[in-house]
């Protein structure tokens, strides 16, 4: 349930900033672009960001026909943990790393690179699974797939800022102040 409040307590800070942000860029109308904008951001993040972290990772779905050591692996921790069998991914990338993302256990995917598979023991590497199928137990994967897309949205807005200005309803130049603050925060997500 806390998870739940969390989630919602972001995306109802996000969208504040968002509109925020719109108002002093763009006044009255900034405002209620931004407002769209967020609203549109919380649907996507909150249905489709799992899909989007995952094609970002260029992840590829396997089974126990592709990937029988690995997939049985996470069947049994889930098994013992009590959660529907999430869908599993590998990614062909060599740094080791391994994530869990969904918005809820029956919509939960667990992911790991091809790299981590070769550096650690089975030992190891189930320990990590276990760590990730935690995450998706106490239903913290959304509140942290959620943040990280909303991080990209704040960057989208922040950077159409930098390039378009801002003016208005009155057609008058946005506030600097805001212009600057909106340069700090599309740098700051980028380091």
């Amino acid at each position: 349930m806390f998870n739940w409040v969390k989630t919602f307590m972001l995306m109802a800070a996000i969208t504040a900033l968002f509109i925020v942000i719109g108002g002093m860029i763009g006044g009255r109308s900034g405002m209620m672009m931004a407002l769209l904008l967020a609203l549109g951001m919380n649907f996507f993040s909150y249905w489709f960001s799992d899909k989007m972290v995952l094609r970002m990772y260029n992840a590829q779905e396997v089974d126990a026909g592709s990937a029988p050591q690995f997939y049985g692996m996470v069947q049994e921790l889930a098994q013992r943990a009590g959660l529907p069998m999430p869908r599993v991914y590998l990614i062909n990338e060599d740094a080791p790393n391994a994530f869990a993302t969904g918005r809820n256990p029956e919509h939960a995917a667990v992911a790991a690179t091809t790299g981590i598979l070769r550096v650690l023991s089975e030992r190891e590497l189930r320990g990590v699974m276990a760590h990730e199928l935690a995450h998706v137990r106490h239903r913290d994967i959304l509140t942290s797939t959620i943040a990280a897309t909303m991080a990209g949205a704040i960057s989208a807005l922040a950077n159409m800022a930098m390039f378009f200005g801002g003016r208005d309803e009155n057609g008058n130049r946005s506030n600097p102040i805001a212009s600057i603050a909106v340069a700090i925060l599309a740098r700051w997500r980028h380091r």
